[in-house]
């Protein structure tokens, strides 16, 4: 497009001001991503060493802008057309080119693409796998990935005996959780199409991919309470397939993994007790994102969770029984396990300690009244797709009412 010479300061003020506010604007963007999935805001070794080699990728690149483009400012601006005679001159005799400066032009890009080379290859191979010096520290954790939810499986650690007898790994979903300051070593899964593993402020993403084993590490530097994933697109709910990792101190893993041994909580009802079925109001549900506004927490994520793993002041035990009932009249125990309980379900998520998590509906939801309430009446509004829904809601016709969810969801909570 052509100016007339009038418009042309005006257009190039205008153009070094546009470019001048928008470098200003991006370094606000820049030094504010420090958000729950940033991985500019790194707190693990494997995630600094990802970032540190972005740096430096960075900064070679910046040294190759600043000599590409300060070259072709030097020349627009020396040899500019200045006068309307200028702009219909004739080309100056073109040349071949100068071999000193193409022999430097591919010395300086060899020795550009060396300097990213060399970092690129060490991270590679120090983020694939645990340090051997470090193996025998190393904690193992087995993540698989389902449409849309994690598994997680604890393959060195041994439930007590449910009331058959039997014995199984320790396994949670949707929330890993890990011994703050020691690397973990995690196998990689998939039960159907591939899937990405990705908590970004602890390690990169790395795929699951069908009939193949995949493996990572990461370790968190203090306990934490990390938001993950999945960075592979999987099908209709691949956006809301996410987890947690919680990252515990030592003690604090040891009683965890302790109480996760455990079998479901009983408990006892009285004689004379009388089930008292609280109110569902449908009208007041809503999406609750926890943890992704500091602003809107009265505690940290982690203390959230902390508070999670103790029984609620006012449960009802007659309420909750009666729940444990209909979990078994409505086929639930037969995608689900409740150790100690009923249940035989494998493919689904365990639900022994289901209340225990700060998360439900693959790490989506908050997990209260109000948003399990709302999982269990259609959980097909709220993850598109899901084989809850169609393997067994339609499939085996299951209807509810709204105080049978009452009992189910007290059922559920007190899952501890």
């Amino acid at each position: 497009m052509k100016f007339p010479p009038f418009f042309r300061p005006i257009f190039r003020r205008g153009s070094l001001l546009l470019a001048l506010a928008g470098c200003v604007f991006l370094s606000g963007c820049w030094w504010n991503m420090d958000g729950h999935q940033s991985t500019m805001d790194p707190e693990g070794p494997v995630a600094r060493t990802q970032l540190d080699l972005f740096y430096v990728t960075v900064w070679v690149t910046l040294v190759i802008f600043i000599f590409v483009g300060g070259v072709l400012a030097y020349a627009t601006i020396k040899f500019r057309a200045r006068t309307e005679a200028d702009e219909h001159a004739e080309p100056p005799e073109q040349g071949h080119g100068n071999p000193f400066v193409e022999m430097g032009l591919i010395a300086g890009s060899v020795l550009a693409l060396v300097i990213i080379a060399v970092p690129t290859l060490r991270a590679i191979w120090s983020t694939y796998d645990v340090a051997e010096a470090d193996k025998a520290n190393a904690y193992d954790i087995t993540a698989t990935g389902f449409q849309w939810w994690w598994k997680f499986e604890y393959p060195k650690e041994q439930t007590a005996p449910d009331k058959y007898g039997a014995r199984s790994v320790v396994a949670t979903a949707n929330e890993m959780v890990i011994p703050a300051g020691r690397p973990v070593h995690i196998e990689l899964r998939t039960m159907d199409v591939i899937h990405s593993f990705w908590v970004p402020k602890l390690a990169g993403k790395v795929d699951m991919m069908p009939n193949r084993g995949n493996r990572m590490w990461l370790e968190a530097d203090h306990p934490g309470y990390y938001w993950g994933q999945c960075a592979q697109y999987c099908g209709d709910s691949h956006a809301v397939m996410r987890f947690r990792v919680i990252a515990l101190s030592e003690k604090d893993f040891a009683d965890w993994l302790a109480n996760q041994k455990q079998n479901a909580r009983t408990l006892t009802v009285p004689n004379e007790a009388k089930v008292e079925k609280p109110q569902v109001v449908f009208a007041s549900w809503k999406t609750n994102q926890i943890g992704f506004s500091n602003d809107e927490l009265e505690v940290s994520p982690l203390d959230a969770w902390r508070a999670k793993q103790f029984p609620e002041k006012d449960e009802d035990p007659a309420l909750i029984a009666e729940g444990r009932k209909l979990f078994q009249a409505k086929t639930c125990a037969g995608c689900h396990n409740i150790r100690g309980h009923d249940g035989v379900g494998i493919a689904y998520p365990d639900l022994t300690h289901v209340g225990a998590r700060t998360t439900i509906a693959g790490g989506l939801l908050e997990n209260n009244t109000e948003n399990l309430t709302r999982w269990i009446t259609n959980p097909l509004a709220v993850k598109p797709g899901n084989k809850m829904w169609y393997e067994g809601y339609v499939k085996n016709n299951i209807k509810l009412t709204p105080d049978e969810i009452s009992a189910l969801v007290a059922y559920l909570q007190s899952l501890k």
